[in-house]
């Protein structure tokens, strides 16, 4: 085997996933690594896919989506289709986690005004006793 593949053991341990994340991966057809028989070998290609899908996974995008990017590496024009739709989806998912992030201050903000208000009442019972 030479430098350029890895095992599906290999994979697991260098990107921390498990077999079937790996296959799961591979019936949704984000990676196609070389069969011989049961044996799975993961290129470089596959292994630079990996690294994507998983960091897309991390910033909200849907498997479905990441597919469709990943598949516009081909296209012949430099990968600018694939860099621009890129882009416009990363937009859409950023404005989605500032949201995200401005519900949860919110929320925060909230709980811990809770939490203070419940201390004082329960030192308030404290000194009535």
């Amino acid at each position: 085997m030479t430098d350029d593949l890895m095992t599906i053991r290999q994979m697991c341990d260098a990107f921390d996933v498990t077999a079937r994340t790996l296959r799961f991966y591979e019936a949704k057809e984000l990676l196609s690594p070389i069969r011989e028989g049961q044996k799975r070998l993961f290129t470089k290609r596959d292994r630079a896919r990996l690294k994507l899908i998983l960091r897309g996974k991390r910033f909200g995008f849907a498997l479905e989506e990441i597919r469709q990017l990943l598949d516009m590496y081909d296209m012949g024009d430099q990968q600018q289709t694939q860099l621009v739709r890129s882009t416009e989806a990363a937009r859409r998912h950023l404005e989605g986690l500032k949201q995200k992030r401005d519900e949860l201050d919110d929320a925060i903000s909230d709980l811990t005004e809770q939490i203070g208000w419940a201390e004082k009442t329960i030192a308030s019972f404290d000194e009535d006793s």
